[in-house]
């Protein structure tokens, strides 16, 4: 999901409850300068009505209510999903549901503290200012599309009367642009520019070149639909949409889409934030320790070329990383070199020295108990890794990769994740990738949790380098 699908998404909910508010002061006022029969003369004492902090504690727990109301009735998608008078409408409906609400339960209580026909006023604003409010949203995602912002490149798959007609309608959306529509595998694998979603509308096509359609699809990180019908594959993270009347299978490669990556960021700054508070005297500790032990900086933040350390993050890009240096410097390319021999890790791309020469003593005891890691929160505060997720590797490492492993690559790399806590180095690269992948297709928030509290324990107890 692209990033300003998001941020429109979720600037809905702040909208709606500052126009609710608002909407219920601009009653407040009115209804202290109306009256039923005339309209602009000051005919109501002030004491009919609540004080302005009154009624603003009224108005904000009224606008929460609302909120609420539209959450369960997913007024909050982060897509695109229906016309603005659909929109309009439901907005209307839920209004109507949220009022009834309102005054059954004074209704209950026996209390009715201030006039009712202030809180008709409040409806009829807050109903005029949400809607308002849900038509600038819109204008500015149209703005925002019309600049080349969040749209949706696709590609369909079949050149037939179906895409055809996808192809059609589509064109007419601005959220969507159409890139290429092929026949054939190989027509596809000659498209150079980026795409977010296939569409497969081909029938009739081998088990083998459609589970090749989809590692494609997983390896480019390409979402991929198809026509129901079409296929018959054992997916997890299946979503059933229909688009302008045509139902559309949509394979999600992880949860982690829509809210699923808003509510993990939240837990990633939140939890990154507290523990460099929480570890800061650990952090200030070992920056003193590894400077008086050796020679060199701080962090290991460039290679011995002078160029800064990176790592691969999610979907291939590159990012500035972060870890307490555990070794001498100018050290780094020994472990292709000189120290090839010694490499533990055969069975794929990563490389682990045994008895590893370059390693000081401070980065023997901070790499035993993963305190060099501890940088790496920084990153996630930032942005470019997340608490949980697979381990980011290097550049040199990533281009080994075979097609399925790539697939790590879907989300962000993490600070600890479902390997780490099942075996370490101890697991070869293809368990640790299948764990990853579980990982990935099968997310939730308990289970960042879990890990999270797991990777604790697991690093309390240390681990032989």
């Amino acid at each position: 999901m692209k990033k300003s699908e998001i941020f429109f998404g979720i600037i809905k909910i702040p909208m709606d409850f500052l126009m609710t508010v608002l909407a219920f002061l601009a009653a407040y006022r009115f209804r202290l300068y109306t009256d039923v029969n005339r309209l602009f003369e000051k005919a109501i004492d002030y004491s009919v009505l609540p004080s302005p902090t009154e009624y603003l504690n009224f108005s904000t727990y009224s606008a929460l209510a609302l909120i609420f109301i539209f959450a369960i009735n997913r007024m909050y998608t982060l897509k695109i999903t229906q016309t603005f008078s659909k929109e309009s409408r439901k907005v209307i409906f839920l209004c109507g549901i949220w009022a009834m609400a309102i005054i059954t339960y004074y209704f209950f209580i026996r209390e009715f503290p201030f006039s009712r026909l202030a809180i008709l006023f409040s409806w009829a604003f807050t109903l005029i200012a949400i809607i308002f409010g849900r038509a600038i949203v819109r204008i500015l995602q149209r703005i925002s599309l019309k600049a080349g912002i969040g749209k949706r490149k696709i590609i369909l798959y079949g050149n037939n009367s179906i895409s055809k007609e996808i192809k059609e309608k589509l064109l007419k959306d601005p959220i969507y642009e159409i890139i290429a529509t092929v026949n054939s595998f190989k027509d596809l694998e000659k498209l150079k520019e980026k795409a977010d979603e296939l569409i497969q509308t081909q029938s009739g096509i081998s088990d083998n070149q459609n589970e090749i359609i989809l590692d494609f699809c997983e390896t480019k990180h390409i979402n991929y639909r198809f026509i129901p019908d079409l296929l018959e594959v054992q997916r997890t993270n299946i979503e059933i949409e229909t688009t302008y009347g045509i139902p559309i299978i949509k394979i999600n490669p992880t949860p982690l889409d829509g809210w699923g990556k808003v509510i993990k960021r939240i837990l990633d700054i939140i939890g990154s934030a507290l523990g460099l508070i929480i570890l800061s005297p650990i952090l200030l500790i070992t920056a003193i320790t590894i400077k008086i032990d050796s020679k060199g900086p701080i962090l290991f933040s460039k290679l011995d070329n002078g160029k800064p350390v990176k790592r691969v993050g999610q979907k291939g890009k590159l990012f500035h990383f972060y870890k307490f240096r555990s070794m001498y410097p100018n050290t780094h390319k020994m472990r292709y070199k000189n120290l090839s021999a010694k490499n533990t890790r055969k069975d794929g791309p990563l490389v682990k020295i045994e008895n590893d020469p370059r390693v000081t003593s401070v980065g023997r005891f901070i790499r035993k108990y993963s305190i060099d890691e501890l940088p790496q929160l920084w990153n996630v505060l930032i942005g470019n890794m997340s608490l949980v997720g697979p381990r980011p590797h290097l550049p040199e490492e990533v281009a080994q990769y075979k097609k399925h492993q790539r697939f790590v690559l879907t989300i962000k790399p993490g600070l600890t994740g479902l390997p780490q806590i099942s075996g370490r180095s101890d697991l070869n690269f293809d368990e640790e990738v299948k764990l990853d992948r579980y990982y990935i297709e099968n997310w939730s928030l308990w289970k960042d949790i879990k890990i999270i509290l797991k990777t604790i324990s697991v690093v309390l107890k240390g681990h032989k380098e």
